[in-house]
C-alpha cells in the first residue's frame, strides 16, 4: 500500500503528515487523472499532445503538461499506477486510456526507452 499523504502550505513549505494506509498519494491521484483525461483527449482526436501540454502549461501555470510528466515518470509506470487505482476503488474514473496500454505494448515507455 502506498500512503496517502496530507499538504499544508506555510511560507512556500511544503509539509507532510501521514493520514491514513490508502493507494496513491493525493498528489498521484490527482496527476494520474490529468495525464489519463490527456491521452483521452489525443486518442480521440480532440487535441494534440502538444496543444494539451500548452493549455495546461499556460492556463494553469504548471510547469510541465500531463503528456511530459507521464513521459517523464515512464509511461508504463503511469498504466500501472492507474491499474492499481482502478483496482483499489473500483472507480471508472481510474480505468486506463486504452491508447497508453498500446504505446506500453508497443515499448514506448517515454523517456527512459528513449
Amino acid at each position: 500500500m502506498i500512503r496517502n499523504e496530507y499538504l499544508s502550505f506555510d511560507l512556500n513549505t511544503i509539509y507532510q503528515r501521514i493520514i491514513d494506509d490508502l493507494p496513491g498519494f493525493v498528489s498521484n491521484r490527482l496527476s494520474h487523472l490529468f495525464m489519463n483525461e490527456a491521452a483521452y483527449l489525443v486518442q480521440d482526436g480532440i487535441a494534440t499532445a502538444k496543444q494539451v501540454n500548452q493549455i495546461m502549461k499556460q492556463g494553469f501555470h504548471h510547469k510541465m503538461g500531463p503528456l511530459e510528466t507521464a513521459d517523464l515518470i515512464g509511461l508504463d509506470t503511469v498504466v500501472h499506477s492507474l491499474e492499481v487505482l482502478y483496482d483499489s476503488y473500483q472507480d471508472p474514473k481510474y480505468r486506463c486510456c486504452p491508447l497508453l496500454k498500446k504505446m506500453v505494448d508497443a515499448g514506448l515507455w517515454g523517456r527512459k526507452s528513449g
